[in-house]
């Protein structure tokens, strides 16, 4: 049986009280960080993958169903304001954008559907196509990672089930082994968890490492908002020496971001 199938550690949950509830979950919540830990190795592969591939114009593919195709385009949506690329990181799901608010019945049950429906975006072998299933076993992700690897493109695959359809799939298996669930078979608790946090990792360190943070700040992020119009002031004013806040705004405004900024200002001493 496949560990996220597995019975919880836990019984009687509905004898429970609250507060047995919440440090139950709260435990089996303490396995996630360590379980990922030992795929860091993994990780460290895919990330070097995509950063040698999107300069050459590749892009990063989420695939998956259910929870974990709504975390896959969770993560490619924050790309874009957090580091002002566009178009580089992309989730799609199992039943389309309508499936991110509401169940699709059987849509991950398609094995050829998956790679259908990357059609539409002109892969070429530079892509890379990162599978999420916890279970390891969804035809829709499956069937996608198998169609794409023998394009050329680098394929991983994010799971929670050693030796699973997924994982053998892909050329890079990232597999956080979290147990059971608290909740017989709610992968979107661990597992989601887990999933979560190997994204923000991939996401991040190939954001880095291909030179859209700067110290340890997002110099690229969009100024959608106020909060990030006065983060971006107060990044001007500590990168340039600027004491003037408003003028430190107002090179920011004009200029767009705040790389631009400080660049221009360091070209004008």
């Amino acid at each position: 049986m496949k560990t996220t199938e597995q019975s919880s550690y836990y019984e009687h949950l509905d004898a429970m009280t609250t507060r047995e509830i919440l440090e139950g979950i709260n435990e089996e919540d303490r396995r996630v960080p360590v379980a990922v830990a030992e795929a860091i190795p993994a990780i460290e592969k895919l990330v070097d993958g995509i950063v040698e591939r999107v300069p050459k114009g590749g892009r990063v593919f989420y695939t998956g169903a259910g929870t974990s195709g709504r975390l896959g385009i969770v993560d490619a949506s924050e790309i874009p304001p957090t580091y002002g690329v566009l178009d580089t990181f992309i989730g799609i799901m199992a039943g389309g954008d309508g499936a991110i608010r509401n169940a699709v019945e059987g849509a991950e049950d398609d094995a050829e559907q998956g790679w259908l429906d990357l059609q539409e975006f002109n892969l070429t072998p530079n892509d890379v196509l990162v599978g999420i299933t916890a279970s390891g076993g969804a035809p829709y992700v499956v069937g996608a990672i198998k169609k794409a690897r023998e394009f050329g493109m680098l394929t991983g695959a994010i799971t929670n089930n050693e030796g699973s359809a997924v994982a053998e799939a892909a050329e890079v298996a990232m597999v956080a082994k979290v147990g059971p669930e608290f909740v017989t078979g709610s992968t979107r608790m661990k597992s989601g968890t887990s999933a979560k946090l190997i994204l923000n990792m991939i996401s991040t360190a190939s954001m880095i490492r291909l030179g859209h943070v700067k110290g340890n700040k997002m110099v690229d992020m969009q100024l959608t908002n106020k909060k990030l119009v006065d983060r971006g002031t107060r990044m001007i004013m500590e990168g340039t020496g600027i004491t003037d806040y408003e003028e430190a705004k107002s090179m920011l405004l004009k200029y767009g971001q705040v790389r631009a900024a400080v660049d221009a200002y360091n070209k004008n001493k």
